[in-house]
């Protein structure tokens, strides 16, 4: 009778393992994260770019042996490329280089519509300029880096000359967005405050009213009538 006893609490203490087990398994699996945060996705290749508000990437730029090149011959306006995919919270890294005197710049959550010829209508700007050789004056919130008419890069900006590879990284998350240049935090701001809104109400502004509306859309490299190259260009989705 005792062996019978025994042996059915055995039994018991197995059971019990197995449930404890099977407890800890379903704790792990509802705790994985999907694979498409925080995985870098590499956009160095055509299938990832087309031309705003066109289906294919246009004739003035080029994307082949780990460059994505802008030959500059758009003009001011109606030349730039946007990727495939839309992105709220994300982290873009990428290195450029620009020709003597250029203009460029890099756009997040862009607006396509027909209603709009070019980012900038829309979207904040990551500003790249040859801030050397440019052949007009110059205001601060107009040079490499600042957030475009904006915000201004701080005195941790270290800009390489033309000709050489600087590295860039924008940051946006939930309304907190950092601006890197060659290692260093050079621009920092919250979105969701009263003073972006000042800032978003006033000057340039003014005459675009659908600027900064949104917290999601494209990311755009902008054609400005310069010599433009880029490489290394990638994306990490952010929770």
């Amino acid at each position: 009778m005792r062996k019978i006893i025994v042996i059915f609490g055995l039994g018991l203490m197995v059971l019990a393992c197995k449930e404890e087990k099977k407890k800890d398994i379903e704790v792990v699996v509802t705790e994985v994260v999907p694979e498409s945060f925080n995985e870098w996705i590499s956009l160095m290749n055509v299938k990832h770019w087309r031309g705003y508000n066109q289906e294919s990437l246009p004739g003035n730029w080029k994307i082949a042996d780990g460059v994505i090149e802008c030959f500059g011959e758009a003009g001011d306006v109606g030349g730039d490329i946007i990727s495939m995919k839309q992105y709220d919270n994300f982290e873009l890294s990428l290195e450029w280089k620009i020709s003597e005197g250029g203009n460029s710049g890099v756009f997040y959550h862009v607006v396509e519509d027909t209603i709009y010829h070019s980012p900038y209508q829309t979207a904040p700007e990551y500003q790249i300029l040859d801030d050397v050789g440019f052949p007009h004056p110059l205001e601060d919130w107009q040079k490499t880096g600042a957030n475009y008419a904006m915000h201004l890069a701080n005195d941790k900006k270290v800009l390489k000359p033309v000709g050489e590879w600087n590295t860039t990284k924008i940051i946006f998350d939930n309304g907190k967005v950092e601006h890197w240049l060659n290692g260093e935090k050079i621009v920092a701001f919250d979105k969701y405050t009263d003073d972006w809104k000042a800032k978003r109400n006033s000057g340039k502004w003014n005459d675009y009213p659908d600027y900064g509306n949104t917290n999601s859309g494209y990311l755009a490299l902008q054609d400005h009538g310069a010599g433009v190259w880029f490489r290394d260009v990638k994306v990490r989705e952010l929770e």
